[in-house]
C-alpha cells in the first residue's frame, strides 16, 4: 500500500486521541484498530502496527507504576513477569503465523470478547469487592499455580490481540488479593512485559507498517499529556461508557464488513 502524508497526519491525530483515551480510561486499541483497517491495512498488519505504535505509551505508564508493582505472597513480580513474557511470545508467534483470511474472521469475535471484558471491568473496578482487596491475603501453593496459569493464558491472548488484557489482569490480581492500587501498577508493568515480546517478534516479522507505527507512537505519547489534563475535567464513567459503545459498534461493523 502507498503511505501518504495525509494518512500519517490522520494516524498522528488519532494517536493523540488513542493515547489520551488509554491514559484516562483504557480501551485505546478500540480507537486505533478500526482506523488502521479503514486506511487499508489487513487485520494482522493492523494489529501488529497498533501494538508497535502503542508500545512507547505503555513503557511510560509502566515506568511511573513500577514502584507500586508487586507480587502476591511468595509469588514474586519476577515470576509473574517471566510467565507473562513466555505467554506474550506464544501469542505474538501465533499472530505471525495466522493467515490474514483466518484472522479477519476471528477479529469480530476477539473485539466482542474484549468489549465484554472492558464493560465488565469498568463496573468491577468500582465495586466494593475490588475496592477492598486485602494486601495481606495469602495464596496457597495451588492458588499460586492457578494464578501463574491464568496469567500465562492472559499473556497469550495479549500477545495475539491486546484489547482488554488490562481488565483481565486487574480482575485476576484483585481477586487473588492485591489491593487495587498495587494491582493497577502491577498490571501496567506486566502489560509492557507482554508487549515487549510482541515488539521483538513483530519487529522481525516484516508485517509492521513502520511509518504508520511511528506516527501512532508520537501521537499516543502526546495524547498521554492531553489525557493527564482531561482526566481532571471529564467524568471517567463517560469515557468508559464511550469505549463500550465504540466497541459494540465496531463489533457489529466487523461482523458485517
Amino acid at each position: 500500500m502507498t503511505i501518504t502524508w495525509d494518512m500519517l497526519a490522520w494516524v498522528l491525530v488519532m494517536g493523540v486521541y488513542t493515547g489520551a483515551q488509554n491514559f484516562m480510561a483504557g480501551g485505546g486499541t478500540f480507537i486505533i484498530f478500526p482506523v488502521l483497517l479503514l486506511l487499508g491495512l489487513d487485520p494482522v498488519t493492523a494489529s501488529m502496527t497498533a501494538a508497535m505504535g502503542l508500545f512507547p505509551n505503555q513503557i511510560s505508564s509502566a515506568h511511573v507504576s513500577r514502584p507500586l508493582a508487586m507480587g502476591l505472597g511468595s509469588l514474586s513480580l519476577k515470576a509473574l513477569s517471566v510467565v507473562s513474557l513466555a505467554g506474550g511470545c506464544v501469542g505474538a508467534l501465533l499472530l505471525v503465523v495466522t493467515p490474514s483470511s483466518f484472522f479477519s474472521r476471528l477479529v469480530p469475535w476477539l473485539v466482542l470478547f474484549a468489549t465484554a471484558v472492558f464493560a465488565w471491568g469498568s463496573m468491577a473496578r468500582t465495586s466494593p469487592l475490588l475496592a477492598t482487596g486485602a494486601a495481606d491475603a495469602g495464596l496457597s501453593r495451588a492458588g499460586e499455580r492457578r494464578l501463574l496459569l491464568v496469567q500465562f493464558l492472559i499473556a497469550i491472548y495479549g500477545g495475539y490481540f491486546a484489547a482488554g488484557i488490562g481488565f483481565l489482569m486487574l480482575a485476576t490480581l484483585t481477586v487473588s488479593g492485591q489491593p487495587p492500587r498495587a494491582a493497577i501498577a502491577t498490571k501496567n508493568v506486566l502489560i509492557v512485559v507482554i508487549t515487549s515480546a510482541s515488539f521483538t517478534i513483530f519487529a522481525v516479522a516484516a508485517r509492521v507498517v513502520w511509518p504508520v507505527a511511528i506516527a501512532l507512537a508520537i501521537g499516543a505519547l502526546g495524547g498521554s499529556f492531553l489525557g493527564a489534563w482531561l482526566i481532571q475535567r471529564v467524568p471517567n464513567h463517560w469515557l468508559k461508557g464511550y469505549v463500550v459503545v465504540l466497541g459494540s459498534v465496531l463489533t457489529v461493523w466487523l461482523f458485517l464488513r
